[in-house]
């Protein structure tokens, strides 16, 4: 089954965003996730209806942060997303007439909830501002400098 990476996706480009002074193009941002442009128009349209970023259009124009980092969670962003499944797996059918699989939907259903629970409220607790000072940790043990036009030049 194919993983859901567009929550990786989404705080990946947030990240270069919240490191450039100016708008970004989705043309540059597509590049740097090696996508379509409109992929990256769709999901930015997503994050702007819950106004954490803007476009503006024409020369100059391009897509700019609106939030707080600090104030943004990773379940905030998932949930702008559309609250995509977070497990891959799931019960083989969902209203089975045999009372073994019954049982073991029930079993799998009390575990799930579980860690999809746990999950979201670890998401919760996670701010962009974190992640942000992670990648600066990061860059400066690296001893590197962020281009977004160089970085993920092919």
């Amino acid at each position: 089954m194919r993983r859901d990476s567009r929550l990786s996706g989404v705080l990946h480009v947030l990240l270069h965003m919240a490191e450039q002074r100016r708008p970004v193009t989705s043309e540059l941002l597509a590049r740097a996730m090696a996508t379509n442009p409109v992929v990256i128009r769709r999901i930015m349209a997503g994050l702007r209806d819950q106004g954490y970023v803007r476009s503006e259009k024409g020369h100059g124009g391009g897509w700019e942060l609106t939030c707080d980092l600090s104030q943004v969670s990773l379940r905030d962003i998932y949930t702008a997303l559309g609250s995509p499944s977070l497990l891959a797996m799931g019960n083989r059918t969902e209203a089975p007439g045999c009372l073994v699989e019954q049982t073991v939907n029930a079993a799998l259903d009390q575990a799930f909830g579980e860690a999809e629970a746990l999950l979201l409220a670890r998401f919760g607790e996670v701010t962009l501002a974190r992640l942000s000072a992670d990648f600066h940790a990061r860059l400066v043990a690296r001893g590197g400098s962020h281009d977004l036009e160089s970085i993920h030049a092919s």
